[in-house]
């Protein structure tokens, strides 16, 4: 039989003289499909059943063994484990027979927990705060969703962990702020988080991407659009003349119509239907009575066989037959107020033996399921009801999390948190090791680990300083040093572990040195300054190559890198040894030693324009700029990954961090975007990291999430996504415009060859010398014909990039550079992202002044001022060569005189005058600049 392919290539060759016979034979091809559509359809499902049996959801029978291992590793980055919890959703009991599976949120991660074999499936696929779930009743199915920019709902096997169904943005006004399966699995509804919620039913098991109906909850009760109806009866506390409370939660009557609503007030307000309705009318309820169940607020109300259930602040759980009468409670758990109630799927045996007696007067034996509870404090038990007997699965930190360290020699982490909480953890085995709560000092802001591993200090947000035993987090000597008001920030420890140092909010370092008073190790004040005047980005000790001494320095918002004259700083006082600023309009974020790879000794910074930079470790000279990883934020902070035992020593890797993602980077830097590796960690924003002492692992604190991930590096899979990005010049190539094909490429050509043909001079008529290189000083007027007009300490740097790049290695200065070398020196160096209106708009504000329309416009005479007395300063012939230019003013042979510009040049100058008029900019600047005036 003829396929339709050759059909429609037949028919694409065939003339306007072959029509007919084309009829013809598409006539003889339909026949064939008719008479063999019977067999196709019965091929395709049989092809569908042989699929369908392979399927690992449709073969699963139950909750699969969670390997301790992840299958398989084919990103540079792998989840291993997740630290923390959500403890504002609920947790849900998965199984509770041979072994224990409960499931809970972790930030944008679900989790499913075992806790017999004490292992963690997570299922990743939200790209924000997942912010609520459910699962069905026979715990296959479960359900997450988000309220992120491109919400998702993503419905789970809970068997295998595999994701069966994705509703793309089913409420693009805000996300999803609750969601439920329906008894038998098969709806789903969800309410929006916009500012008109909208509620919709789906039909999750078919292909539809619509509800089947929706409506929009909207201050004015009604029936909405495609027949899903509603009514929001009116209560208030004169309808049964006491104090209401706030509504909790509601429930259906497992045996009527009536429905139940808990309030803060330990109420259970009880709803019945009004009047009969038609078929045709939605059932309208009405508020029939208050029932005053206890005086504490009831924060969970559920169904359980035939019982009511409810949790409350004192953390009781109790039960209620379907008329409200008591017939058990649990008051001896000692828990936080409850946040949810979770039964097991699984029912209790018909025998009564063994259970205890209810609190009715015929004291029953009270035969129920096993119960796993949260509670608000993050803290989540299991009681088996049989033996009466709680057991704790989980207890987290239930305040935001922003410290974490590693040990530098074992396989520890320790995690502190805003409750004054440190738990240090074994991440092998993913046991804790020991844990303590600090008091009164709380809000633990920053930790770490020193050299040795023998001590960890801790920093608070009042600014006390504790330095505690690495193994029992307990202290010797005098437990809290303050010296400051102001949060710590930072905090380091010298090589040698006797000096440390701590950076705050008070834009100041405190240094502490060990010493030995009688038989016991103490830590002595030894000074204090205020060395920036903006706040201290990173804080970092070295060793000095001549004398190896410790050396300390201290990075600030002002872009000054400090370093302190630890040697000759006496008692009570902390000298500067030097201050230099490293950047022109950057903003530093981060800093570290960078690894021997080369013969020189460097030190490498990050900034907020998506740049890396290295500076000579004594000089202090900028010897390389970089163009750094670009995923929607700058890197806020790195870490140099320790060299692997096992593989090349000369294979060295950094690990970093930015607003909301982790990342992994090959050294040495060279600008190659294919070296870099990032995916989210925390869609809130991330804290810190720390680097596990082998290199194996990377642990991301969340702050605000309360959670700590940790990542297991998968290095091969990056040097392996690096080669496929090419070899040599090709990554670069493909960074310009166009590519190594393209124009821009061209031109780059043609300038590089006309700067070698003007140094032969362009007029001789002698045998020219064929060369590859130019001169280093033709390297600025040929980055400003590409367009690129860098500052002249941007030009210093470019020239000392060049000059001194193999200093080291042969005591010679390079003087020329090749196209290869340009290229590459050209995309390090240009703006990650060119000048926005933003950016003009920022400077219009400092500068300017804003008028009656609210517009910031900057005074003519001032800023030809401005132009030749501050920053990189420019002479008045300068200043006049530019104006003519850019005016397009014809000089004939002299400069631009001022009354030449008073002419052109309006006494009050506006951002779209300067960017229209002067910069040549387009029109769109000037809308921009007349819309966001008024924000600036």
């Amino acid at each position: 039989m003829s396929t339709a392919n050759e059909t429609s290539d037949k028919t694409d060759a065939e003339t306007e003289g072959a029509r007919e016979q084309k009829s013809a034979v598409d006539n003889h091809m339909k026949k064939e499909l008719d008479d063999e559509d019977e067999g196709v359809r019965g091929a395709e499902l049989s092809s569908l059943r042989e699929d369908v049996e392979e399927s690992q959801v449709y073969t699963a029978t139950s909750l699969t063994v969670i390997p301790k291992e992840p299958r398989t590793k084919t990103h540079p980055l792998v989840l291993d484990w997740a630290y923390g919890i959500n403890q504002t959703l609920p947790v849900f009991s998965l199984q509770d027979e041979d072994k224990l599976v409960i499931l809970y949120i972790c930030a944008h991660v679900a989790v499913i927990y075992d806790h017999t074999s004490n292992a963690q499936h997570l299922l990743q696929g939200h790209c924000s705060p997942i912010t609520c779930l459910c699962a069905s009743e026979d715990r296959r199915w479960l359900v997450t969703a988000d309220m992120g920019r491109e919400s998702l709902v993503i419905i789970w096997d809970a068997y295998t962990g595999i994701p069966v169904r994705t509703l793309f943005d089913c409420h693009p006004e805000g996300g999803v702020s609750a969601l439920a399966l329906s008894k038998d699995s098969k709806y789903l509804a969800t309410v929006g988080a916009g500012t008109v919620q909208r509620v919709c039913i789906w039909d999750w098991t078919d292909e539809s991407d619509s509800p089947k109906c929706q409506v929009d909850l909207s201050p004015k009760y009604g029936c909405q659009e495609r027949h899903l109806e509603y009514s929001a009866p009116e209560i208030t506390d004169k309808t049964f003349n006491m104090v209401l409370g706030s509504l909790s939660q509601s429930i259906f009557h497992y045996d009527s119509v009536q429905a139940l609503t808990a309030t803060s007030a330990g109420n259970i307000v009880l709803w019945d239907k009004q009047t009969e309705s038609v078929s045709c009318q939605p059932i309208v309820r009405k508020a029939i009575k208050l029932v005053p169940l206890q005086k504490e607020a009831i924060t969970v109300l559920t169904l359980i066989d035939s019982f009511i259930v409810t949790g409350d602040v004192n953390g009781h759980i109790k039960f209620y037959d379907g008329n409200l009468k008591l017939i058990n409670l649990y008051n001896e758990l000692s828990l936080d107020p409850i946040k949810s109630i979770s039964f097991s799927k699984e029912k209790p045996s018909t025998s009564s033996l063994g259970y205890p007696k209810d609190c009715t007067l015929d004291a029953k034996p009270f035969v129920m399921r096993n119960v796993v509870l949260s509670t608000t404090c993050a803290t989540v038990v299991h009681v088996n009801a049989q033996r009466n007997v709680l057991q704790t699965l989980l207890k987290e930190h239930a305040e935001p999390l922003e410290a974490v360290a590693c040990h530098p020699k074992q396989p520890l982490v320790a995690m502190g948190s805003h409750s004054g909480t440190i738990k240090v953890w074994d991440y092998e085995s993913k046991e804790v090791v020991c844990s303590r709560v600090f008091r009164p000092h709380k809000q633990i802001q920053c930790i770490t680990y020193d050299p040795q591993g023998f001590y960890l200090a801790v920093g608070f947000a009042s600014g006390a300083l504790q330095i505690v035993d690495a193994c029992t987090l307990q202290s010797d000597g005098k437990d809290c040093l303050q010296y400051s008001q102001d949060s710590i920030t930072h905090l380091t420890f010298s090589q040698d572990s006797c000096y440390l140092a701590a950076a705050d909010t008070g834009k100041g370092v405190t240094l502490l040195r060990q010493c030995k008073e009688g038989a016991q190790e103490i830590w002595k004040y030894q000074g204090r300054h205020h060395s920036h005047y903006k706040p201290i980005q990173d804080l970092l000790f070295g060793v000095d190559l001549d004398s190896n001494q410790p050396r300390l320095l201290s990075l600030g918002m002002d872009r000054r890198l400090v370093e302190y004259d630890l040697q000759n700083s006496g008692e009570n006082e902390l000298l500067i040894l030097s201050s230099d600023r490293i950047e022109q309009s950057a903003v530093p974020t981060s800093m570290v030693w960078y690894p021997p790879l080369t013969p020189e000794n460097f030190l490498l910074t990050a900034s907020n324009l998506y740049k890396m930079k290295l500076f000579n470790a004594t000089s202090k000279m900028c010897r390389k700029t970089l163009f750094g990883p670009s995923y929607g934020s700058p890197v806020k902070k790195m870490a140099i990954l320790p060299a692997s035992k096992d593989g090349d020593p000369d294979s060295r890797y950094m690990a970093y961090i930015t607003q909301d993602k982790v990342g992994i980077q090959i050294l040495p830097l060279d600008g190659n975007p294919h070296k870099s590796f990032a995916m989210i960690c925390h869609s809130t924003g991330v804290s810190t990291l720390a680097c596990s002492y082998d290199g194996r692992y990377v642990f991301t604190a969340g702050g605000q999430d309360c959670t700590v991930f940790s990542w297991e590096l998968n290095l091969s899979s990056l040097e392996a996504s690096a080669g496929l990005g090419g070899k040599d010049m090709l990554p670069f190539y493909d960074l310009l415009e166009g590519g190594r094909d393209g124009q821009f490429f061209r031109e780059m050509e043609e300038y590089f060859y006309y700067c070698q043909l003007q140094n032969q001079d362009l007029n001789t008529m002698e045998t020219r010398l064929v060369s590859t290189r130019i001169p280093l000083a033709d390297v600025p007027f040929l980055m400003r014909a590409l367009g690129f007009y860098p500052t002249e300490q941007e030009l210093e740097d470019m020239q000392n990039e060049v000059k001194f790049s193999r200093y080291a290695e042969t005591r010679n200065y390079v003087m020329d550079i090749d196209l290869e070398e340009f290229i590459k020196l050209y995309i390090n160096h240009r703006p990650a992202s060119g000048i926005s209106g933003q950016e003009l708009c920022n400077a219009f504000q400092v500068l300017g002044k804003a008028d009656e329309e609210g517009r910031y416009t900057i005074d003519r005479d001032e800023l030809l001022e401005l132009l030749q007395a501050r920053g990189e300063h420019m002479t008045e012939d300068d200043l006049a060569e530019c104006f003519t230019t850019l005016l397009g003013i014809s000089a004939e042979g002299s400069s631009c005189t001022e009354s030449l510009l008073e002419s052109v040049l309006p006494p009050k100058i506006t951002m779209g005058t300067f960017a229209t008029d002067v910069l040549g900019f387009s029109a769109a600047t000037q809308e921009f600049d007349q819309e966001h005036s008024h924000d600036l």
